[in-house]
């Protein structure tokens, strides 16, 4: 008996990501056509391979073992099919990158014109999502992401700008009636507008100076986001409170004086994102092409 091999990779999307909506969004087909081409698969093993309930999907110990087994040939196939693409003269081929949305603001604005000029053959996407991604399972090539946030056994290479750090700032008119903070703990009888993450927790602030380090938990009346922080920039700019973010970011309303400087001596420095891929001993030549374009082009 022959198995549909389209079933088989929904059989993979599905149980990779733990349920049929998850497992759409990471291959951009619809949950009803997974959940169909599962049940086919069943039908073609005369097995369960999925044990459905309204809160999670889970392998049965037959798909647990059929899954290992699929995705060690998948790779393979993915593999074979790469290393085709190395015959090409020039890099041919798409390219999903997995980034949080500072990267997309900050980091490839500054690469992908030059890459994508340099070359044309080279399709680049980019999703753009917050937490940590296992790449593989999302259909992505590589991600960035910071190194505290670095998923394991995966290779990464620095990317972008060599050194980074978070501005605090606020408009001049809440300065004005507010009072500037001399310290950051003096940021907790402010009106802050923090960033919350998918998970719902609230990014902490933290701060450095002279060997000592600070860190509070801001607190106001808007909260963003993490993946809308242009809202709380607007915000602060039109006098709602203080916000803190990518200096690169900040930078524009700060040059203009639309922001101001708030404990600028205790801005944190930190070492700038890494570009992350799965360390198979081939690596696709598009993927390879973006990789040394980005070493040679950091800042």
């Amino acid at each position: 008996m022959v198995a549909d091999l389209s079933a088989a990779r929904a059989f993979v999307a599905v149980a990779t990501a733990g349920g049929f909506r998850d497992a759409a969004q990471a291959t951009g087909i619809s949950a009803s056509s997974l959940s169909g081409a599962v049940k086919r698969l069943e039908d073609q093993l005369g097995l369960r391979l999925l044990n459905r309930t309204t809160r999670s999907v889970v392998p049965t110990e037959a798909g647990a073992h059929l899954l290992e087994r699929l995705q060690i040939a998948m790779a393979d196939v993915e593999a074979a099919l790469e290393r085709a693409n190395d015959y090409r003269e020039t890099p041919n081929g798409t390219i999903r990158l997995n980034v949080p949305v500072n990267a997309a603001r900050l980091v490839l604005p500054r690469l992908l014109p030059g890459f994508m000029a340099a070359f044309p053959y080279v399709r680049v996407e980019v999703v753009v999502e917050h937490g940590v991604v296992d790449i593989l399972a999302a259909g992505c090539d590589a991600g960035i992401r910071y190194d505290e946030r670095l998923t394991k056994n995966m290779v990464a290479v620095p990317i972008g700008p060599r050194r980074q750090r978070f501005a605090t700032a606020a408009s001049p008119a809440y300065l004005a009636q507010h009072g500037h903070p001399r310290h950051p703990n003096d940021l907790l009888d402010h009106a802050c507008l923090p960033g919350k993450s998918g998970s719902g927790a609230i990014a902490p602030w933290e701060f450095e100076r002279d060997g000592e380090s600070v860190r509070i938990e801001p607190t106001g009346a808007l909260v963003v986001d993490v993946n809308a922080m242009d809202l709380a920039v607007s915000a602060a700019i039109d006098g709602c409170g203080v916000v803190q973010l990518f200096e690169e970011w900040l930078m524009p309303a700060l040059d203009s004086g639309a922001l101001q400087p708030v404990l600028e001596p205790w801005w944190q420095s930190f070492s700038g994102p890494f570009l992350y891929y799965h360390g198979r001993e081939h690596v696709p030549a598009p993927l390879k092409a973006f990789i040394d374009y980005a070493q040679e082009h950091r800042w």
